[in-house]
């Protein structure tokens, strides 16, 4: 039966599945070196949850039974209507309010799942992906110095994720920009705020015209705004360039203490560029602190591939509230252009790193207790399918990737094996309790291309 392909629902090749579980292994190392727990939520929320952020109700993809035709079957109220979760951020509100008897608070979590988004695919955006998450939430208080903490958590993730083009983690405060906003004296907070993230978008003169028009700011005002956004820097230069500014507010001064704080703090970090950039605004409101985009070197246009924030009001149950500070690293997005560009690929489409070669029919029983002497040693090691030409299987351990090829020696002569790396034509005696290939022969390696970090 033909098939199309769905847009928007990207399916990877076994080598490039590959790159993606090497990309998950590291997050996951490093997230819990800093003792961030795993956790997994379920697909489906009610419709009222998942619409407690706004302005995504055209992008949830709702769910219903296929002859749900009866009327007990229909929804009874929004409540009651499921969806699939379009980010990972709802579905831990909802977790950690239905758990917080069971949690330690601060509550440190990762979360690495598929999300589903009812969007136009386009490069970088699609509607079934992976998202990276870590979140540190807690009870009524959080303190700031988790802010630190988790820029520099997911920075030294990023870092280790060096065949990746260069990355750039870009931090911003929103009490030093919303503060700012107030000193010079604008009205509508929210409206300049919302301008000025588009930068990245749109040219500076058409946020400028947004900022007088739509935000009611005067033209200084305008000005001053777009001179306050042009400020990036990856060490505490910023704060005087703001000072430089002429602008008083004591929201301000608490934005910019934070936000050189974060900067200090992940001075150390090495393999990503962490900058301070005034532009970052985060268009959502619930973000009341630190915030975060990342962008890849050479592939701006995606926009950013990991962001977050601080938000006080994570989740409330009515008697507590659950402030947090997370960030979210899009993986999909991140892979699969470099996946489409040939930048990124596994050395191998097949785990084996070892074929063992069958020189007759009636040999398979021994050659699988010798294949499974080698799995026994932590090799990925696979029995030829037919008892061919050792010239016919060699050529099929070069269709198939595997790099070595094992020739059993007499059954009544032990000693008498040899492998062949196949790649070099090198072949050499080996003992299936003694022998290892070189370590970056054991699993697929990621393959890069015109990359420089």
């Amino acid at each position: 039966m033909p098939t199309t392909s769905l847009s928007g629902f990207p399916e990877l090749l076994p080598s490039e599945r590959f790159v993606e579980l090497a990309v998950l292994d590291r997050l996951r190392t490093i997230f819990e070196l800093h003792g961030f727990a795993p956790i997994e939520t379920r697909a489906a929320e009610p419709l009222e949850q998942l619409l407690r952020k706004g302005e995504i109700d055209k992008e949830v993809y709702l769910l219903r039974r296929l002859q749900a035709d009866t009327e007990e079957d229909q929804p009874k109220s929004s409540d009651s209507v499921l969806g699939l979760h379009f980010d990972l951020t709802v579905p831990f509100a909802r977790y950690v309010i239905d758990n917080a008897g069971h949690l330690q608070f601060p509550f440190r979590r990762y979360q690495i799942q598929k999300v589903w988004r009812g969007e136009r695919p386009q490069t970088g955006r699609y509607r079934e992906f992976t998202q990276a998450d870590i979140d540190i939430v807690a009870k009524d208080a959080l303190p700031f110095h988790h802010d630190v903490e988790i820029a520099r958590v997911m920075a030294e993730a990023l870092g280790a994720l060096e065949f990746l083009p260069p990355l750039r983690l870009q931090v911003n405060n929103r009490k030093l920009i919303e503060g700012f906003f107030r000193g010079i004296g604008a009205t509508d907070i929210g409206a300049v705020m919302r301008a000025i993230d588009r930068l990245d978008k749109v040219p500076a003169d058409v946020v400028g015209k947004e900022l007088t028009q739509v935000a009611g700011l005067s033209d200084a005002q305008a000005t001053v705004c777009l001179q306050l956004a042009d400020i990036r820097s990856t060490d505490l230069a910023f704060v005087e360039r703001v000072r430089a500014l002429g602008v008083q507010h004591d929201l301000l001064d608490a934005g910019l203490a934070e936000l050189a704080a974060v900067i200090e703090g992940c001075a150390t970090i090495n393999g990503v560029t962490v900058e301070a950039d005034l532009r970052i605004a985060r268009g959502l409101d619930y973000y009341t602190g630190t915030v975060f985009e990342t962008r890849m070197s050479g592939h701006e246009s995606l926009g950013s591939i990991c962001s977050g924030g601080r938000y006080d009001a994570l989740a409330t149950d009515g008697k507590s509230t659950y402030p947090g500070v997370g960030i979210s690293l899009g993986v999909t997005r991140l892979l699969m252009p470099l996946f489409q560009q040939g930048v990124l690929a596994g050395s191998r489409p097949v785990p084996s790193a070892v074929l063992i070669a069958l020189p007759h029919d009636d040999d398979r029983s021994r050659c699988d207790a010798l294949a499974q002497r080698l799995r026994s040693r932590g090799i990925a090691t696979e029995v030829a399918a037919a008892a061919q030409k050792f010239g016919k299987q060699i050529r099929y351990a070069e269709r198939r990737g595997i790099p070595y090829v094992w020739f059993p020696g007499d059954a009544d002569e032990p000693g008498t094996d040899t492998v062949k790396d196949i790649r070099s034509g090198e072949q050499v005696s080996a003992d299936p309790d003694a022998w290892l290939p070189p370590e970056n022969d054991l699993r697929p390696q990621v393959i890069m291309q015109r990359v420089e970090r």
